[in-house]
């Protein structure tokens, strides 16, 4: 049931600082995406001031309930499903929105979805924070992001690293503007709108 993953142990602390200095008002995180379920359990333990949602789809719910169980972090709330496709999400209203290592893996009408969710669900002044590789125009790709950008479309065509204007033009016809381009260790970055 409780899965585990490499990288989330390798990337938690480094998206925690950054979480630290942009989720500094309490309120309700929707995290998309939670996966195994790891960081859902490190970032609430970080963040105390904050009720932590994570969401995922169905498969990965057991995983998630397992790391909060074991966790018992009152400001840790039960996984819910959310698929991106329904216009119905499991949270209605949010302070922040968290969405690691995902939009390179979902398809580009996914990613659309996310941002248009997102642009419905946050307040004036909430933030949407993303993490991951990014391609940027007139910047050399990262041999390393290259590589990964083949393997994601071999295993999925519908996948792989997305080019920051691309993500960033999405944001702002979501009613978002980018506050904050941060690299990020193993040429990820750390990216954050705020609702407008």
């Amino acid at each position: 049931m409780k899965q585990s993953s490499p990288s989330c142990e390798r990337n938690k602390e480094p998206i925690l600082t950054v979480l630290c200095e942009i989720l500094s008002v309490p309120g309700l995180v929707l995290e998309i995406g939670s996966g195994s379920g790891q960081h859902a359990v490190h970032f609430a333990r970080g963040l105390p001031h904050v009720e932590w949602q994570p969401t995922d789809v169905v498969e990965n719910i057991p995983s998630i309930s397992a790391w909060r169980d074991e966790a018992g972090l009152a400001n840790l709330r039960e996984p819910l499903a959310l698929d991106l496709f329904s216009d119905r999400w499991p949270v209605a209203v949010a302070q922040a929105v968290v969405c690691i290592n995902t939009i390179h893996i979902v398809s580009w009408e996914a990613v659309e979805r996310l941002f248009a969710g997102v642009g419905r669900l946050l307040k004036s002044g909430g933030t949407l924070y993303v993490y991951g590789p990014y391609r940027y125009a007139g910047r050399p790709f990262e041999p390393s992001n290259e590589e990964f950008d083949r393997w994601l479309k071999a295993r999925d065509a519908a996948s792989g690293v997305r080019l920051f204007e691309d993500v960033n033009r999405l944001a702002l016809e979501n009613g978002l503007t980018l506050a904050g381009d941060r690299a990020m260790p193993a040429n990820n970055r750390s990216l954050w709108w705020v609702r407008n």
